[in-house]
């Protein structure tokens, strides 16, 4: 029986084919290729090279390159394999599955799931960039650009039923015992080393070749993501005041990029790396910088003051983000300046990106808020954000349509609990493969909570599967005591969160994973 449902799959050269979720046989693989992607990112610590010698006691460390791909898993069974990314994408017919499947076939694996990168092969002295990768797997050329697609494993979810042991070490050894012969797919490379010193040796041989960093794990220290820190030059937008012992003091700023067609796309806050007298200094001048906004961004509940855009800053960041765990896009808003009305205005939001620890550097006064100082360009090197060479003025998907939407409250200690679920089908898959088909957005309001704002995503590329999903959160959610609120407000006010042009969430905090797995 085959992975997929060849009829599904969209053929782009020879016997490569893509295709989305519904083209599983299994479509739950999208869910594990998310929940594994999840959970290391739950478990990896970001560290700056400088923090090497620091971190690392004497010890037994596996440090692997770390590159710049796009996360897969490769699932193999009785001699078929394909990729999955937790975006829903599905490939096969890849020259590195046909080697994949021989090797694993050759050592008497039946059935198998990997976790690894596929990467695109560069000419001597360049390093791949995940920018190949995206080019060549959606539209390639020729048969030699498919030869050009590698995978490097760095882990496994099971083999042959068999879940991973907890010493890494025995998984490692597995990994390269199976791939040792591979040439299109590999075990990711790595050393076996003892102490920071090595560590860092290893890292600056990798930076000096121009790496994307480093990955390091260590049964009893930990694991670890090490990467070379990036600047970027942005424009303030924004800020908000400190409280308690920061009275009189900025907390953070907003910041933004200029994308080619003149918008500025909001790039996120910054609330590191500044002094106290900073801190002061700043409140005091940008006070007199406010301005209108049809615009309000919000950080921990509390909206920033927008800012005429005129002071751009020197930041640094430890790593890009282009999607989420899930894979899906980022979204932030992408805003112009009426000069004339002294105002910021809504575009729309498009993907961009997520700053893992922005620090200031400090003031860029030799620098202004134009198209070469605070170019989108300084992070589109780094990582691909899509769209973002197109003039998000003329840039128009096809409009969300909601579909369900269930709104029930229950009061409990003189306050009122609200339970909200709203499915919508997004018309924009066909567009770009960014977007899923369709969605179940959850939000729970609790006052009483620690947390009282909770919310929760589910995403599909079937009608029937999201309904399944719907029906799922809906059981979870609307038990005994919960009442239908009535008379909720009109579907329409309630734009998805991909298409609206409004005001940005109320809080930005991620709610908790709930327990029911997803594609």
């Amino acid at each position: 029986m085959s992975l997929v449902h060849r009829s599904k799959m969209e053929i782009k050269l020879g016997d490569y084919a893509v295709g989305q979720a519904a083209s599983l046989v299994d479509p739950r693989l999208v869910a594990r290729a998310q929940d594994y992607r999840r959970h290391v990112a739950s478990r990896m610590i970001p560290l700056d090279a400088d923090d090497i010698l620091r971190r690392f006691p004497a010890s037994e460390y596996f440090v692997s390159l770390k590159v710049d791909g796009e996360f897969d898993i490769l699932i193999y069974e009785d001699g078929e394999s394909l990729l999955v990314n937790p975006g829903g994408t599905v490939r096969s017919g890849l020259p590195l599955l046909r080697e994949a499947a021989d090797l694993l076939k050759a050592a008497g694996v039946k059935k198998a799931i990997l976790a690894g990168e596929l990467y695109c092969t560069k000419s001597e002295g360049k390093r791949p960039r995940v920018h190949d990768v995206s080019r060549v797997a959606r539209s390639p050329v020729s048969q030699a650009e498919l030869d050009q697609l590698h995978f490097a494993v760095f882990d496994f979810l099971e083999i042959d039923g068999a879940s991973p042991e907890d010493r890494y070490g025995s998984n490692w050894k597995r990994i390269h015992e199976l791939f040792k012969g591979g040439q299109r797919i590999h075990a990711v490379e790595t050393h076996i080393l003892k102490d920071a010193e090595e560590i860092q040796t290893r890292f600056r041989q990798w930076d000096e070749e121009g790496a994307e960093g480093a990955v390091v794990r260590s049964d009893d220290v930990g694991f670890f993501k090490i990467k070379p820190r990036h600047t970027i030059d942005a424009v303030v937008i924004g800020f908000t005041e400190g409280t308690d012992d920061r009275q009189g003091m900025i907390h953070d700023l907003l910041v933004a990029l200029m994308r080619p067609d003149g918008g500025l796309h909001v790039l996120g806050h910054v609330g590191g790396g500044f002094t106290n007298e900073d801190r002061r200094g700043f409140l005091s001048d940008l006070k007199d910088m406010i301005v209108e906004s049809d615009y309000a961004e919000v950080n921990d509940q509390v909206a920033y003051h927008m800012v005429k855009p005129k002071w751009v800053i020197e930041i640094s960041v430890l790593d890009l983000i282009a999607q989420t765990t899930r894979g899906l896009p980022i979204n932030k808003m992408v805003l112009t300046w009426d000069t004339a009305a002294s105002r910021f205005r809504i575009i729309r939001r498009l993907p961009m990106v997520g700053m893992i620890s922005p620090q200031y550097l400090g003031r860029r006064e030799d620098k202004s808020a134009n198209r070469d100082d605070i170019r989108m360009q300084q992070i589109t090197d780094i990582v691909e954000v899509p769209l973002a060479d197109r003039d998000a003025r003329q840039l128009q998907l096809a409009t969300s349509q909601l579909l369900k939407r269930e709104v029930q409250t229950k009061q409990m200690k003189g306050q009122t609990m609200v339970r909200k679920l709203l499915m919508w089908q997004t018309n924009k898959e066909k567009e770009s493969e960014e977007y899923p088909a369709f969605v179940v957005h959850a939000t729970d309001f609790s006052p009483n909570r620690k947390t009282p704002l909770e919310r929760d995503i589910r995403v599909s590329s079937s009608r029937e599967q999201i309904d399944e999903l719907w029906n799922e959160l809906a059981a979870e959610m609307f038990t005994k005591g919960w009442a239908s609120v009535t008379n909720p407000p009109a579907p329409a006010a309630e734009a998805p969160a991909e298409t609206s042009t409004a005001v940005a969430p109320a809080a930005k905090k991620k709610a908790a994973p709930r327990k029911k797995k997803d594609a």
